[in-house]
């Protein structure tokens, strides 16, 4: 048999005598090692990657959890999830890098893109906003991976509550998961403010509840002082659209904010109390400030309320808009292709009013939650989100010719663009709600033996 050369990984080469039959499995099999590898949907792979990386071990546990399929014993849990391997990080403090990897669909592979977010669709030029990450200072956070998501969620209902930034969210997570499996539509209405998506391979669904004041709230004029609305906010009422309907979630993801810049009427115990540029009279403005305090401890007051509900909660903070060279009705635009860097722009004046004040209610309403043993978590866009101007959709949710009456859109983020980094976010922090859970099964396993 004649001698076969093969060269190995790293370039060594070995001389062998090798049946074809041999090499070619060997090929077969190295194919199959090295391709998970390269590939960016796929976590642990690999010891190679952990001694190359700078990241401590820990930070894929729950990868390796998961791709290997480890069985239910407590003493197998508790040594993967131990308390002193999970990094301690902020996730949400950093900076954007490029990513050329990115992204990970298109506006022509994923149905789930909002006309008005289909950027590339209606003409956007520049494409390097799809190519950043976001990277924290003091860690690494992975991108998203849909498969792993998929199985920590398995058999799990999640909500998305809030506004069309909110609906903006989910729409990219459908677009990323797309990678695995299109969710069919199993809505309860035909209202498309209230979608329900399912997952059937995983048993997972998904919804949206519209309810962009968190609160009762009823339109007084449909234009009002600013033709865009003056609304009557019942401020100690819960929204029934949603609350009806949310004890049975596993995960609710709640946000709030652009629409308090509208026009609105305060109510307490069904009495006027004040109002946010309402122009009417006798009737104090208590400026978008007090009824935004006041909704968001509403709707934590409820969640705290809910005697069944055994799932985890997400304030999804503030996420600001960039209009520059104008107010959003006065010709403002978002025209920057690159994202901030974090010494180029800070958070102040209404924005940082609003987010201090999401900050001081979620507090108040966690101390409350870990009282009866619930489970609030921050999940804190605001900061990276500040440093995306590059991101909207600006003029292009719409063709150039059509004759609309839309304003340059700095509010909503293009898809692919910057929010699919929230699941990013999210992902860590369910990998971490994992690890809790783990070490808490593990003292209570200890205790029952001890």
């Amino acid at each position: 048999m004649k001698s076969q050369y093969i060269e190995l990984l790293y370039g060594n080469t070995i001389l062998k005598q090798i049946p074809k039959v041999t090499i070619l499995g060997f090929f077969v099999i190295l194919i199959f090692t090295v391709t998970p590898l390269s590939y960016p949907m796929f976590g642990f792979s690999s010891i190679l990657r952990i001694k190359e990386s700078k990241k401590p071990l820990s930070s894929y546990v729950y990868d390796h959890f998961n791709n290997n399929n480890t069985n239910n014993n407590h003493d197998n849990e508790a040594a993967m999830f131990s308390s002193t391997s999970v990094e301690k990080c902020d996730i949400f403090t950093g900076e954007w890098v490029p990513n050329p990897k990115a992204p990970y669909y298109t506006n022509k592979t994923c149905w789930a893109i909002h006309e008005h977010q289909n950027c590339m669709k209606y003409g956007r030029a520049d494409s390097e906003f799809m190519k950043w990450r976001w990277r924290p200072n003091d860690c690494d956070l992975q991108i998203f991976n849909p498969f792993q998501f998929l199985e920590i969620v398995k058999g799990k209902t999640m909500a998305f509550v809030g506004d069309s930034v909110g609906r903006n969210q989910m729409q990219s997570m459908i677009c990323l998961l797309s990678r695995v499996e299109w969710p069919i539509d199993v809505s309860y209405t035909k209202d498309e403010h209230f979608k329900r998506w399912k997952y059937p391979s995983y048993n997972f669904t998904m919804s949206f509840f519209w309810t962009p004041h968190l609160i009762k709230a009823q339109v007084a004029d449909s234009n009002g002082p600013t033709q865009t609305g003056l609304f009557n906010l019942y401020l100690d009422e819960f929204d029934e659209k949603w609350t009806t309907q949310i004890e049975g979630f596993d995960y609710i993801i709640l946000n709030g904010g652009h629409w308090f810049f509208r026009p609105m009427v305060f109510y307490e115990k069904q009495k006027i109390v004040g109002c946010h540029f309402c122009q009417l009279q006798n009737v104090t403005d208590l400026t978008k400030f007090y009824g935004y305090r006041k909704a968001f401890r509403t709707a934590f007051k409820f969640i705290n309320s809910l005697e069944n509900f055994k799932g985890v909660t997400f304030l999804r903070t503030f996420a600001p808009s960039h209009f520059e060279n104008g107010l959003w009705n006065q010709g403002g635009n978002c025209v920057r292709t690159k994202p901030f860097r974090s010494i180029e722009t800070m958070l102040e004046g209404t924005n940082l009013e609003l987010y201090m004040i999401q900050l001081e209610e979620f507090k108040i309403a966690e101390k409350e939650a870990i009282k009866k043993g619930m489970k609030l978590r921050l999940l804190d866009t605001t900061q990276a989100m500040l440093l995306r101007p590059d991101g909207h959709p600006s003029r292009y949710g719409h063709w150039a010719h059509e004759n609309v009456t839309l304003y340059n859109d700095c509010v909503h983020w293009c898809l692919p663009g910057p929010i699919d980094t929230w699941s990013d976010f999210l992902l860590h922090m369910l990998k971490m709600e994992a690890i809790s859970s783990t070490n808490r099964d593990k003292m209570l396993h200890l205790n029952t033996n001890s």
